[in-house]
This record gives structure tokens, C-alpha cells and sequence, in this order.
């Protein structure tokens, strides 16, 4: 069975830090690109990080370049997004989802939201002011 499950997720102030983990089972974790997802409530899910599953190439929404850092343990089968002088407008439930790229990474990734077939259950991350 597929799974990948989220954590970290909590109640910050503007300008602290949280990390977010993803651990995953039941697939071949180092061949699949990673990517961590965000939802507010009436909006749609936004790719906020990507990495990739060959030489760990990374992309990050214009909105958190400088913030965030994504990183994957291929060992421990987990990604972690390191997040850091957050700001309220981070405020969401975050998802990690993984799909395969039959080798074709690029950018792309963070916008194709439709073709991820495996999500964990997501982690509230709250920003207050």
C-alpha cells in the first residue's frame, strides 16, 4: 500500500521556522520526484517546492525562493521542506505528493498537480502575525 505521510506542521509566529516531513512506503521512493503542495480554504492547491529523483535538482515558487529548502533522504525514504521567515500569507494545509517523471523534470512539476498520483493527508501550517 501506497502511503505518505506528513508532519511537522504547528503554529508559528511571522518569522519562525517549522520543518515538514513526508516519509513514504509502499513504492520505489528514489525513483520519484517529490513535490510539497499548499491549499487555502476557496483557493487552489499551489506547488510550492519540487525535487528531484535522480540528481536532487530543486524548484521553489517565486513566493518562498529564499525561505524554504527542500531536501530528500533517500535512505529514510522521507523529503523535508525547511521552512524559515515565515509569513502569514503561509498559512495553508501543506501536502507532499509523488509522481514519476520518466526522467522529464524540469519546473513544470510544481504546476502539474493533476498528474500526481500518490498524496499524503496534508499538515496545517498556521502564521500568525
Amino acid at each position: 500500500e501506497v502511503q505518505l505521510v506528513t508532519s511537522g506542521g504547528g503554529s508559528v509566529q511571522a518569522g519562525g521556522s517549522l520543518t515538514l516531513s513526508c516519509a513514504a512506503s509502499g513504492f520505489t521512493f528514489e525513483n520519484y520526484a517529490i513535490t510539497w503542495f499548499r491549499q487555502v480554504p476557496g483557493k487552489e492547491r499551489e506547488g510550492v517546492s519540487c525535487i528531484s529523483s535522480s540528481d536532487g535538482s530543486t524548484y521553489y515558487a517565486d513566493s518562498v525562493k529564499g525561505r524554504f529548502t527542500i531536501s530528500r533522504d533517500n535512505a529514510k525514504n522521507t523529503v523535508y521542506l525547511q521552512m524559515s521567515s515565515l509569513k502569514p500569507e503561509d498559512t495553508a494545509v501543506y501536502y507532499c505528493a509523488a509522481v514519476y517523471t520518466w526522467g522529464r523534470y524540469d519546473s513544470s512539476w510544481l504546476r502539474r498537480k493533476h498528474e500526481y498520483p500518490y498524496w499524503g493527508q496534508g499538515t496545517q501550517v498556521t502564521v500568525s502575525s
